[in-house]
């Protein structure tokens, strides 16, 4: 009888699957670009309209000068899979009124998304120093119906501006510092469909100049070239797609029932022997 030796072999290839999963897993799934927000390449200053948003990295920490009344503009790349938290801070001037500030998250079709959590409004009393401002999105979907407002993959606009104040602080001079961080969510928030294109501004457009030029295209200058609107994505790439940790899962998962239909099946075939021996006479 042979069982143990096969409970054996297979127990082998489980515990060989279950070490090559974590590597798998850790190579799959979106993460945020480390940044410890020090660096020259973080922005220094803010947009003030959707297309002249300041480009941000996750894991940056941008910081930027305005006066009470603009409204700021940064822009970040969000990827399935991901729940992105923005933060904001605004140092107040050392004399004010009483002021209340937003914060307002919109995706790459401009459609305003709702904060899971956070205080996205916040009112600073008088003579407060510093007001600071949160919004954790919901999970970023690799596909949903048309209809939805549900969050898809592409570039975010993050609004930051004054929404109550007196007159006398009107263009009084403020400084902010704003920094996205995401948690990677995993296999959970995986859906069974995903995005042809990231919701990116300009990418429809340079899409269609990379096939003219593929299609063998004679003009070269300068141009016919067509400016991109956002050049914002993950550093790893956009990877909505079909893979998710739900494969390595299930695959542990089946190696399981076979384990447990192998046993269960040794258990109560027995010995393969008669209990009793017929007496002979």
């Amino acid at each position: 009888m042979r069982i143990p030796s096969a409970l054996s072999a297979l127990g082998a290839s489980l515990l060989a699957l279950g070490l090559a999963a974590g590597p798998a897993v850790a190579d799959a799934s979106p993460s945020a670009s480390p940044s410890d927000g020090s660096g020259s390449s973080a922005p220094t200053q803010a947009g003030t309209s959707f297309r002249t948003a300041t480009e941000l990295d996750q894991g940056q920490t941008a910081t930027a000068s305005g006066s009470t009344g603009d409204y700021l503009y940064w822009s970040f790349p969000a990827d399935a899979k991901q729940r992105p938290t923005v933060r904001a801070t605004v140092k107040l001037p050392d004399t004010h009124a009483g002021q209340t500030w937003q914060l307002d998250v919109y995706d790459g079709l401009r459609r305003r998304q709702a904060c899971q959590y956070g205080a996205q409004t916040r009112a600073a009393a008088q003579g407060a120093s510093t007001v600071e401002l949160a919004c954790t999105l919901r999970t970023v979907r690799g596909w949903a119906e048309p209809w939805s407002n549900d969050p898809l993959p592409g570039t975010y606009y993050v609004r930051l501006t004054v929404v109550d104040l007196a007159a006398s602080d009107l263009g009084q001079p403020v400084s902010t510092e704003v920094r996205v961080d995401s948690k990677d969510m995993g296999g959970s928030a995986a859906v069974d469909g995903s995005l042809a294109k990231p919701l990116v501004p300009g990418i429809a457009v340079t899409d269609a100049q990379d096939d003219s030029a593929s299609a063998g295209s004679e003009d070269s200058d300068d141009s016919t070239a067509s400016a991109v609107l956002s050049a914002v994505k993950p550093k790893d790439g956009w990877s909505s797609g079909w893979w998710s940790d739900r494969w390595v899962w299930t695959g542990i998962g089946a190696v399981l029932a076979a384990l447990a239909g192998i046993g269960g099946y040794a258990l109560t075939r027995g010995s393969g022997r008669p209990s009793r021996v017929p007496r002979e006479y």
